[in-house]
């Protein structure tokens, strides 16, 4: 295997790291836009990204070995690292932790579900502040991620010269901080409604991390269809001779604690999707699904590729983030109160939606293409390095993005970049965002080696452009209607409005 010529501790490795993800299926410094190249990392650079040595002093561990761990670490679980929800809240417990472990060293700062006394302010150095995020970081993973991903916490931490088995919460050391912080938000998180443990109800044995625990129960399934309007579970295959049946990921996030939200206000309430009403509303129902059929006969490169970034969370979500951070020269404690932030927006946003999507249960347009045209021809995209084909049966129809495990309405991804968009904006005090993102010949992963045709830079000038292309993109990769996404976008906009302020209070203090 060759090595990376260009894997390098940080960025570069972090970068690499990111973009070696596929998708599941689903200012003035920023005024300049930067390209980078999505380079797929080998199994030496990622090794070799997290075994040199750490600058304590100047460095940021966030960015420079955990953020790398996380991602090579969540590849293992899926080729996307997970469904949006178990991401979501890996990242926001993580961020938690990190804020909370160096709220000790800032002078107005409180913890979100700590309080630890304030340090003297001669301790409030890099260093201190980089040992505390490793350890909230180890003790947030461990509770967030599969039971054996432990030994890769473990690891990266000895890596750095950082004794994992201390287990001290002595509140004058970094590492005492940075337990205490990050069993802190472990405790607040135990028993919010996720299921983190799968302990939920009891249980002892053979535990389930993220099952199911309000018992949701399909209209339909793959063998029968029986209401045209609702959610059809699909049966799905890696294409080697295994089969297997969607269940509905994680529906209790819907009701799950959030960090801003009254989920009883009317606002977070989304219009039933009468588009998708196939009984009492039939001529919008096929109008929506000709507009996928238009849209999957017209694809381009730029449509997939842009459809595959924002299907790919660890990217549009955290590399996004990731640019911010280098571009604008921002400290390690702005990068986390920016993450924690951006991260709080996107989990609170996921919760409105989820709450929907369990209430509504509405149709996915993979079933909906074949309500609506059975075994006639249509024109669509007709897969992988097919192109636009004029003679597939309705019924073997796909969308360029596989289909994901939850039902249609409202959409995730569009409230996740709507909310992140704006609490960028609070923020930074401006719409300016300056990113671009290269795709090399031939990277993508629907149609390797042929997609794009030629090296392709989607580029996103502002974070309206942003909250626009994502929204656009899950209508490019046949996953989602209009109105999902269109409503997605203009309600979750301001979760990204609570997010920060809720952050902001803490920062101060006032919280």
């Amino acid at each position: 295997m060759k090595l990376l010529r260009h894997a390098q501790l940080g960025f570069t490795s972090t970068l690499a790291l990111v973009a070696s993800c596929t998708p599941p299926s689903e200012s003035d410094s920023a005024a300049a836009v930067t390209s980078y190249t999505a380079a797929a990392p080998t199994e030496e650079a990622t090794v070799a990204a997290t075994t040199a040595a750490f600058d304590f002093d100047n460095g940021n561990i966030a960015t420079d070995l955990i953020i790398p761990n996380i991602v090579q670490e969540s590849l293992k679980y899926g080729p996307s690292g997970g469904d949006a929800s178990v991401i979501l809240y890996t990242t926001v417990n993580v961020t938690n932790g990190w804020f909370d472990a160096i709220a000790p060293y800032r002078p107005t700062v409180k913890g979100v579900f700590s309080n630890i006394a304030k340090r003297p302010a001669s301790e409030g150095t890099n260093r201190n502040k980089n040992i505390a995020m490793a350890y909230a970081a180890l003790r947030t993973l461990s509770f967030t991620m599969p039971p054996k991903s432990v030994a890769t916490w473990r690891a990266m931490l000895q890596s750095v010269g950082l004794n994992p088995d201390d287990n001290s919460t002595d509140l004058s050391t970094p590492a005492g901080i940075g337990n205490a912080a990050g069993n802190a938000v472990v405790a607040g998180h135990r028993n919010d409604g996720m299921n983190a443990s799968g302990a939920a109800g009891g249980k002892k044995y053979n535990l389930r991390p993220y099952e199911d625990t309000v018992g949701f129960v399909p209209t339909n399934t793959p063998y029968n269809l029986t209401d045209p309007s609702k959610w059809q579970t699909l049966m799905k295959t890696g294409g080697y001779g295994l089969f297997t049946v969607q269940h509905f990921v994680t529906p209790q996030w819907g009701s799950a604690k959030a960090y801003t939200l009254d989920q009883s206000r009317k606002q977070w309430q989304f219009p039933p999707p009468s588009e998708s009403d196939y009984q009492n509303n039939r001529a919008a129902y096929i109008a929506q699904v000709d507009d996928i059929l238009q849209r999957s006969a017209s694809l381009d490169d730029y449509q997939k590729m842009n459809a595959e970034l924002f299907n790919n969370k660890f990217i549009a979500l955290g590399f996004s983030t990731l640019f911010l951070t280098q571009s604008r020269g921002l400290s390690i404690d702005q990068f986390v109160d920016l993450d924690f932030t951006l991260q709080v927006a996107a989990y609170d946003g996921g919760i409105t939606v989820w709450k929907e999507k369990l209430h509504y249960n509405s149709v996915r347009p993979w079933t909906a293409v074949r309500v609506v045209y059975g075994t006639h021809k249509v024109r669509a995209w007709g897969g992988p390095g097919k192109g636009t084909v004029s003679d597939i049966p309705a019924t073997e129809w796909e969308p360029y993005l596989s289909t994901a495990d939850h039902t249609e309405y409202p959409g995730g991804s569009s409230c996740f970049c709507s909310a992140h968009a704006q609490a960028a904006r609070r923020y930074f005090g401006n719409d300016d965002l300056g990113w671009s993102w290269t795709w090399p010949k031939g990277s993508s992963s629907v149609e390797p080696g042929i997609t794009p045709a030629a090296d392709l830079t989607l580029t996103y000038a502002t974070w309206t452009d942003f909250a626009e292309q994502c929204k656009l993109s899950r209508r490019y990769g046949g996953v989602h209607f209009r109105a999902s996404s269109d409503e997605s976008q203009a309600r979750c906009k301001p979760v990204g409005d609570l997010a920060y302020d809720f952050v902001q209070r803490h920062l101060n203090g006032s919280n």
